[in-house]
């Protein structure tokens, strides 16, 4: 029976380990770090992006929510990205034509990578990510802030932090 108690524990403390593992960052807490391709190839990283305001959104060329909140941000980036605002937006496509072919329909003009594969690829799944669209807005400090806000709320953040 103590050795049964026992295998019970340590499978808990398993369990629990490999949540802690794939839980997103909570607030205040430090930004995972994203290094991707982007468009062109090169690699992107969230950490060179430290001392500015970024946000870090999920999204995927097939997901229509994703493609309506690409608009908002469209009209909102312009206005901050000037003072100390980014976007960079991570894609789950595994198509890299469907992906490029989104980014220009939508005008997207920020940061653009790529996890190609879907919800199994490391980033997403580092980031706990479960459904998209998903949002993290990141401080100066390369802190969360923010998570999946309204663009109201983003902008109300946004003129407070920059």
């Amino acid at each position: 029976m103590i050795h049964n108690f026992k295998k019970m524990i340590f499978l808990a403390v398993i369990l629990i380990s490999s949540y802690a593992l794939n839980a997103q960052p909570g607030y205040g807490q430090a930004a995972y770090e994203v290094a991707l391709p982007s468009v062109n190839g090169d690699t992107i990283r969230l950490s060179s992006l430290k001392g500015k305001v970024v946000l870090l959104d999920f999204w995927a060329s097939w997901c229509m929510p994703c493609r309506m909140s690409n608009r908002k941000l469209v009209k909102l980036y312009p206005k901050y990205k000037n003072k100390g605002f980014e976007i960079l937006s991570v894609s789950i496509d595994d198509d890299l034509k469907d992906w490029k072919k989104a980014i220009v329909k939508d005008k997207a003009s920020w940061l653009e990578v790529i996890d190609r594969g879907g919800w199994d690829t490391p980033t997403p799944r580092r980031w706990g990510i479960e459904a998209i669209p998903s949002s993290f807005l990141i401080d100066k400090d390369g802190r969360v802030v923010g998570m999946d806000l309204s663009p109201k709320e983003l902008e109300t953040v946004l003129q407070k932090l920059l």
